[in-house]
């Protein structure tokens, strides 16, 4: 409805610019929204103040002449002037009568745009280094990634959903030599566990595996792991070098098949954890991109080679820097290091450069809020290639932070000490996780409290919806019951006869659905469909409470039928949106 009355705005101000009422140069901006008192009508129009001072004009008189030049719209019952000069247009009978016809007629496609209609999306979220379990924080980054994919999808966007595993490089390493001690721990051996290892009780599980596979083939002496190494932190040194110098010594003692053993049963099993992690959390990907793959495959040296042919490489210290501070970044950025190996920053920029390759539309990026600085960075290495930077867009997604009991609960990634994603949905279902997920703009702070989450209370938001679609579906159970049917075509004739404000407000909502969509995909903001469907379903409740649906009279038992049948279609549609279900009973 919104995009028609932009329509009919539209052609009154061609009319009257080719008629010379207003000149021809004048610009268009103007704004519809839906109003918030049904008595200034359902949708309200600022184009009268917006171009009065352009026109030459009251904006009272220039609202006058665009509505005297509106074309005649049977969807349209009246339009009022109303304060300073805002056009207010009142639905018709007509157009809620097309609303309720196309929800009941389109069913899981209400509200869905033509597929390839709008641009190509190549979305990549969650991206956590396969060193651990997920962890809560990821949680919210995923259920934010999976709901607007399926929100973008929905406004008829092409979207590829892809996982880019950090499968190379330090953190891994790190996570094969912690694997690797404790697996000497399995076997015997006393060690000494640096300060820096991964310390979850899941990298005993993987040292399980590997000895399972392997036995004794990978064990030595404590000694010779750690003689003449640099002392850890807790002995006075530096973790860092320690713990560097003991993945240089792991590397030499086991060699390269042996290193690969530890290496690679710790990133399969992580990569299968995580899989099925997200899976139960009705998180999917079309792609899982490996890091290591961009070696492999020559998209590394390409890059780097583009970036030096472009002019944006020189040498200092040995190493190769992208001068990255003169397209945009803070500091220039070292892509090979003085020893010939390439770095993190390297694999961002090939990988960059596959995606933009991969797809011509947008690349978005859905990072966590602590990877601002990657920004600036991937922006400049797009101008660096030569590659259009306006191309590329990022999402920060804040924390969540959890509370049980009114206190805060405490979580550490290194130590082991953490709530994970699985360990969450355990406790207050994938429903309510999905929800409480996104129930806040991905650019605030989410306070996640889990008493609510797990309570069977209205105060509990998915509860909620998802009870008033559980009501929903037992009207119908009772029309069953009573040997009753329920008739769409006589529905449709008794439209005039939903005249109660509850079903007016209905109404109005359920025809809000598509406009909701289209706001969340553009905006990237799928907190606006969890508080459409929770306004929805108060509405319905209001409704379910004052009203009785199985009357008597059968016109208006079908209108009523109709209206309840649209407004569970469009819970049930926008619930799948968010990855949330939508029971039958309750």
């Amino acid at each position: 409805m919104r995009a028609h009355i932009e329509e009919l705005i539209s052609q009154a101000l061609g009319y009257l610019k080719r008629e010379g009422e207003l000149p021809a140069g004048l610009p268009t901006g103007f704004d519809v929204e839906n109003t918030r008192d049904r008595m200034h009508g359902d949708y309200a129009c600022n184009v009268a103040m917006r171009l009065a001072k352009p026109a030459g004009m009251k904006p009272r008189e220039l609202a006058e002449r665009i509505m005297d030049r509106l074309p005649k719209s049977k969807r349209v019952e009246r339009v009022e002037i109303a304060g300073p000069g805002f056009l207010n247009f009142f639905a018709s009978p007509h157009y809620f009568r097309v609303v309720l016809r196309s929800v009941l007629a389109d069913g899981d496609a209400y509200g869905c745009e033509p597929a390839g209609s709008r641009e190509d999306v190549l979305v990549e979220f969650v991206s956590a280094n396969p060193t651990g379990p997920l962890h809560v924080g990821h949680g919210r980054g995923a259920a934010y990634g999976a709901s607007l994919g399926n929100i973008l999808e929905a406004a008829g966007h092409r979207v590829h959903r892809e996982y880019y595993v950090n499968d190379h490089g330090r953190q891994m390493d790190i996570l094969a030599v912690s694997v690797w001690l404790r697996y000497l721990e399995l076997s015997g051996e006393g060690v000494r566990f640096p300060d820096n290892g991964y310390r979850g009780d899941y990298v005993y599980d993987i040292a399980r595996e590997v000895r399972a596979r392997h036995g004794d083939d990978l064990r030595h002496s404590q000694t010779v792991v750690f003689d003449g190494l640099p002392p850890d932190e807790t002995d006075g040194g530096n973790p860092e070098r320690h713990i560097d110098a003991l993945i240089k010594r792991t590397r030499q003692l086991l060699g390269a098949e042996g290193y690969e053993a530890c290496f690679g049963i710790a990133l399969e099993t992580m990569l299968d954890d995580i899989r099925d992690d997200l899976a139960d959390f009705r998180v999917r990907f079309d792609q899982w991109y490996s890091e290591r793959s961009l070696e492999r495959s020559g998209a590394l040296a390409r890059a780097l080679e583009r970036l030096e042919k472009e002019g944006w490489v020189y040498e200092r210290d040995g190493a190769r820097w992208f001068r990255a501070t003169e397209l945009g970044d803070d500091k220039d950025r070292v892509v090979v290091r003085d020893d010939g190996r390439t770095t993190y920053f390297a694999s961002d920029v090939a990988y960059l450069l596959d995606k933009l390759e991969r797809c011509r539309g947008t690349s978005l990026y859905i990072f966590g809020a602590d990877h601002h600085g990657y920004v600036p960075r991937l922006k400049a290495a797009a101008r660096g290639l030569n590659e259009d930077a306006d191309r590329l867009e990022f999402q920060l997604v804040q924390f969540a932070v959890l509370y049980r009991g009114g206190h805060k609960v405490q979580m550490s990634t290194r130590s082991g000490s953490f709530v994970t994603l699985r360990e969450l949905r355990d406790e207050v279902g994938n429903d309510a996780a999905r929800y409480f997920y996104i129930m806040r703009s991905h650019e605030q702070h989410l306070d996640f409290d889990l008493d609510l989450a797990k309570s069977r209370a209205n105060e509990n938001p998915v509860y909620y919806i998802q009870y008033a679609h559980a009501r929903i579906t037992s009207v119908f159970r009772q029309l069953d019951s009573r040997g009753l049917r329920h008739n769409q075509a006589i529905g449709e004739t008794s439209i005039e006869r939903l005249d109660s404000d509850h079903e007016q407000d209905l109404l109005r909502a359920v025809g809000r659905y598509p406009e909701v969509i289209a706001s969340a995909a553009r905006q990237r903001t799928p907190h606006l469909v969890a508080h459409y469907l929770h306004d929805l379903a108060s509405s319905f409740h209001t409704y379910y409470n004052a009203s009785v649906f199985l009357v008597d009279d059968e016109d208006l038992r079908n209108a009523r039928l109709n209206l309840v049948a649209a407004v569970g279609q469009v819970l049930r549609n926008g619930l799948r949106l968010l990855g949330v279900s939508a029971p039958q009973e309750m």
